[in-house]
C-alpha cells in the first residue's frame, strides 16, 4: 500500500472511531435518561419492558432474574420510598450488539427519623440491541 493510502486509512480510523464512541455515549445516555425518567414516574410495567426477557438485575444480596421479577423488584424499592432516581454515564463503549455502560447513580430514600437521605454509587449496565431497540441484560450497582 502506498504512504497515501496507509494516510488515508488512518485519517478514516481518526474519523470513524470518535462517531462510533458518541454514538455509544449518546445512545447510553439516552437509555439512562429513560430508565430514571420511567422509574421516577412510577410506570413499572413500562420498566419492565426496558429489560430483555433473560435479564439480570443484580443488588445487594440475591439476583433477581426476568422483567416480571425485574418490575416486582423496582415497586418494592419505589413503594418504600426511594425516588428521584438518577445516573450519570461516564463510560459507554459499544462491541457489535452489545453496549457497556458505566457511571454513578443517586437517589433519595427513606433515613433515620424521617429524613430523607440520598444514596449513590457505582452503576453498570449491559445492553444488547434487539430488533426493536437497546434492551438492558445485566443492570448492578453498589
Amino acid at each position: 500500500m502506498s504512504k497515501a493510502g496507509v494516510l488515508l486509512g488512518a485519517v478514516m480510523a481518526c474519523l470513524i472511531l470518535p462517531a462510533a464512541a458518541d454514538t455509544a455515549a449518546t445512545d447510553g445516555r439516552r437509555a439512562a435518561e429513560t430508565w430514571d425518567k420511567t422509574y421516577n414516574g412510577g410506570d413499572m410495567d413500562a420498566l419492565a419492558k426496558l429489560y430483555a426477557p433473560e435479564a439480570q438485575v443484580i443488588p445487594k444480596g440475591a439476583a433477581v432474574s426476568g422483567p416480571a421479577n425485574i418490575q416486582t423488584f423496582f415497586s418494592g424499592l419505589k413503594a418504600k420510598g426511594f425516588d428521584d432516581h438518577r445516573i450519570t454515564v461516564q463510560s459507554a463503549r459499544e462491541r457489535g450488539d452489545v453496549l457497556m455502560l458505566s457511571g454513578r447513580w443517586e437517589m433519595k430514600g427513606p433515613g433515620e427519623g424521617g429524613t430523607r437521605k440520598t444514596f449513590e454509587g457505582n452503576w453498570v449496565n449491559v445492553l444488547e440491541r434487539r430488533g426493536d431497540g437497546w434492551r438492558t441484560v445485566l443492570h448492578t450497582w453498589n
